[in-house]
């Protein structure tokens, strides 16, 4: 029996799946198949004819005709990451979501999570009393906020139901009809949206004015003992993923040199964590993380990180940050790719985390500054005026339970880490998968582990930009919308804090508002086309001397008109009078400061109803489960063309000029009331085109309209930010790091040594090399340049044939000349 074993072919493990697979099926592109399909019988050959040869003669020198393609490189490794301290970080999977009640099982673990959870709090809190010495404040602020939030409700249900009763004597058969009743169900909706975010607003104005006793950010809060050395250290991470590289270099540049005057710029460390796939970018972003640590002597604090598996997005990259070096630290601050922050803003971070040791996220008000467009400036003029006032709305009623906006803010590393990592939502559907706007999400599991979301309304020094013109605003808003509408899903989900099924709900009718209103004009037309077109001779009861649809109240139709844009306006006009008790000569004196409140309050009503019809597609989109190719948005002043305009736009107009001709013809009083609308529509295409100009922006700039403080006086992190990025080189791409001998030994030293390969995998090493090499860079496609940026072994010795072999391509000849 053994004699009969040992006749049979030994046991071989079976090879990885992507070595079984052969490097010849990956190699193999439709476009190029036929000159691989030549390269790889070369390779073959040779490697049948160098199998028979002795051990000296496989040399594979110049004379025996082969090429040299097994020389190592020789300079030292860099290392742009620290070591690896790995930890776990597992998502816990969604459960069901179940409109009936669920079983007696699930209803007692959902008691018990409960309990488990209010223990969790109470050891919280008893560990800030023991911190803070502080035995009431927060039982303090989870009371008020309970309050404050029943006020908002009941504001806002009474003020719904008040416009309810106009609208149904504003209505010609006093909500009767079923198709009254559809239009007085989408209005009472919509008020409801309309009348919270008033009562926002007016607490915003609240805290603003008189201070709120319960702010994160206070000034006894932040204080620290000048002889205090924190023990602890913190982590500034920074996804990227396609962007302008000199910009996000820019910028970090400028936050990083803002940090290096403070005491505590010892105790932070950058991260930029890079998801990007086009072969020059990511070679554009190793020179320029290389040239940055050399500029301002960042070796050992500031790392670069490349995902060679992009799953999740930007939360699979943040929590691939917290796998492997998450246990390196305490907190990690999440930046943007535009955003800027000053030292002080990071520093006080730090040290309200520490003097709330119960807050899981600390949201900064990220400014917005930094745009040219005429749409950015005034974009950024209505933030920086308005915003303010519905920030601190926010904190008045939320508290300990606000939102997270994914950036430019403050994250407690441990508790993110086993609480926060996202499952993809189940099912096959549309809005299942991948979590596409992780941050209300995250939020919303920090808060239910027990931990506190804090906004700091009040803390300066946090910054970002603006898209530049209308459609790269709606290109945002698309994967916005889905994402929101994948949330959604989740409002049901065991143990969400209630305040966060809020969010989620809001979050949603930020989208579907705009597909209601278009429903609610819709059949408002509808209602004027019967009342224009069926006689109107028949009455409920004969006993009746007036019919009962001639009981209408026109005067009602025009108080629930004022009523409706007061709740639109007021706001601003607070907002605008708090700036004027302030200082108005930051936003260019009262005079300018009220003619742009007038100005960007007409371009909101021009552009509200462009933002309803694409906001409308996307919600259908979205349903019908439409793909979404996700592109990063533009990082500079780029202006709309009048072809792009028209091929967005284009139907807009078509539909305005329609509906407004159908509607005078109906009743020619009625296209009063809708011309807001259907003229906004008309004008879609000049009002996108125009608005995006960079030479509107700067004239109405030197007339000192919509101007910001930030323009004014601008801080240093942003100045210098704008001189970086204007004086930024010319980066490399991937054809420098093949040429170029200084770039291709960066990529090569930064680069990770890989294990030996099989002989399928050299072999396909060798067909990719020969490819390159007598093709060009025009004979590669995108992955097969990836490939050669991971491997730097197969790099350095494409370097080398490009310079040493006569046969290289013309093309890599030509950058040669260039150079």
């Amino acid at each position: 029996m053994w004699s009969k074993m040992g006749k049979q072919k030994p046991y071989s493990r079976p090879r990885r799946r992507r070595e079984r697979r052969g490097s010849s099926k990956r190699c193999l592109n439709r476009r190029h198949r036929k000159s691989k399909d030549k390269y790889w019988r070369i390779a073959v050959m040779k490697s049948k004819s160098q199998q028979d040869k002795t051990a000296d003669s496989t040399s594979r020198s110049a004379e025996a005709g082969t090429l040299n393609w097994v020389r190592k490189p020789v300079f030292p490794p860099i290392a742009t990451a620290p070591r690896l301290n790995r930890t776990s970080m597992v998502a816990r999977p969604w459960e069901r979501i179940k409109l009936v009640s669920a079983r007696r099982e699930e209803r007692r673990n959902a008691k018990q999570e409960r309990k488990l959870e209010r223990q969790h709090e109470r050891q919280q809190e008893r560990r800030a009393v023991a911190r803070d010495g502080s035995s009431t404040r927060l039982v303090a602020w989870q009371r008020d906020g309970r309050m404050r939030r029943a006020v908002l409700f009941m504001l806002t249900f009474v003020q719904t139901a008040i416009a309810g009763v106009l609208t149904i004597d504003s209505l010609p058969m006093h909500g009767e009809t079923l198709l009254e009743r559809m239009v007085l169900i989408l209005f009472t909706v919509l008020f409801f949206w309309v009348s919270a975010g008033f009562w926002t607003a007016m607490a915003g104005f609240l805290v603003l004015t008189r201070g709120d006793r319960h702010g994160v950010a206070s000034a006894k809060a932040i204080k620290r003992e000048a002889s205090e050395t924190p023990d602890f250290r913190t982590a500034i991470v920074m996804p990227i993923c396609n962007e302008d590289v000199a910009r996000v270099f820019a910028g970090l540049r400028a936050t990083y040199e803002s940090l290096s005057k403070t005491e505590q710029a010892g105790q932070f460390d950058v991260f930029v964590l890079s998801d990007s796939s086009d072969s020059d970018i990511c070679t554009a972003e190793l020179d320029a993380w290389s040239t940055l640590c050399r500029t301002v002597g960042g070796f050992g604090n500031i790392f670069y990180r490349r995902r060679k598996r992009r799953v999740k997005r930007k939360s699979g990259n943040i929590a691939d940050f917290c796998r492997r070096w998450g246990k390196n630290y305490r907190y990690m601050v999440v930046l943007d790719a535009d955003s800027v922050m000053s030292g002080e803003c990071l520093t006080s971070l730090v040290d309200l985390m520490e003097a709330n040791p119960d807050a899981g996220i600390i949201q900064t008000a990220p400014r917005v500054a930094g745009r040219e467009t005429l749409y950015a400036r005034i974009q950024q003029f209505a933030s920086r005026a308005y915003g303010p006032l519905y920030t601190a709305g926010l904190h008045f009623w939320q508290l300990g339970e606000s939102h997270y906006w994914g950036h430019n803010a403050i994250i407690r590393v441990e508790p993110f880490t086993r609480h926060c990592a996202l499952a993809p939502l189940p099912g096959k559907g549309p809005l299942s998968g991948e979590i596409l706007s992780h941050d209300f999400i995250e939020a919303a599991l920090i808060r239910r582990a027990g931990w506190k979301v804090w906004i700091a309304y009040d803390l300066p020094g946090s910054y970002e930009e603006l898209p530049p013109n209308l459609l790269d605003e709606l290109q945002r808003d698309r994967r916005w919308c889905r994402g929101n509408m994948m949330n959604f899903r989740l409002i049901l989900e065991r143990g969400i804090h209630p305040v966060y099924r809020a969010v989620f709900a809001t979050g949603l009718m930020a989208y579907l508002s705009s597909l209601l209103w278009l429903t609610f004009l819709v059949l408002s037309t509808f209602v004027l086309a019967t009342e224009s077109l069926m006689p109107a001779v028949q009455s409920v009861a004969p006993t009746h001397l007036i019919p009962e649809w001639q009981l209408f109240h026109p005067y009602h139709a025009l108080q629930l008109f004022i009523v409706t844009t007061s709740l639109l306006i007021l706001p601003k006009f607070l907002a605008v009078l708090r700036i004027c008790l302030k200082d108005a000569r930051e936003f260019g004196g009262m005079g300018r400061l009220m003619l742009s409140m007038v100005l960007e309050l007409l371009f909101s009503v021009l552009s509200a109803p462009i933002r309803m019809l694409f906001h409308s597609r996307f919600v259908v989109e979205a349903l019908t489960g439409k793909a979404l190719h996700w592109k990063s948005p533009a990082r500079g002043d780029e202006e709309t063309t009048w072809g792009e305009a028209w091929k967005r736009h284009g139907a807009h107009t078509l539909l305005g000029l329609t509906w407004g001709t159908a509607v005078y013809l109906l009743n020619p009083g009625y296209l009063v009331w809708l011309l807001p609308v259907v003229g906004a529509l008309a004008l879609s295409i000049p009002l996108s085109v125009l608005s995006s100009r960079v030479s509107l922006g700067s004239r109405l700039r030197n007339l000192r309209l919509f101007l910001i403080p930030e323009e004014g006086q601008q801080p240093e992190e942003l100045r210098a930010t704008i001189a970086y990025h204007s004086n930024a080189k010319p980066l490399p791409g991937f054809i420098e790091a093949v040429v170029d001998p200084a770039i291709n030994a960066l990529v090569c030293a930064c680069g990770k040594k890989g294990a030996a390969l099989s002989g399928g995998a050299s072999i396909g090493r060798h067909v990719l090399l020969q490819l390159a090499l007598l093709e060009g860079p025009a004979g590669l496609s995108a992955p097969e340049k990836q490939r050669l940026l991971n491997d730097p072994q197969a790099l350095f010795q494409l370097h080398r044939k490009v310079w040493d072999t006569a046969d290289a391509h013309p093309h890599w000849h030509e950058i040669n000349a260039g150079e």
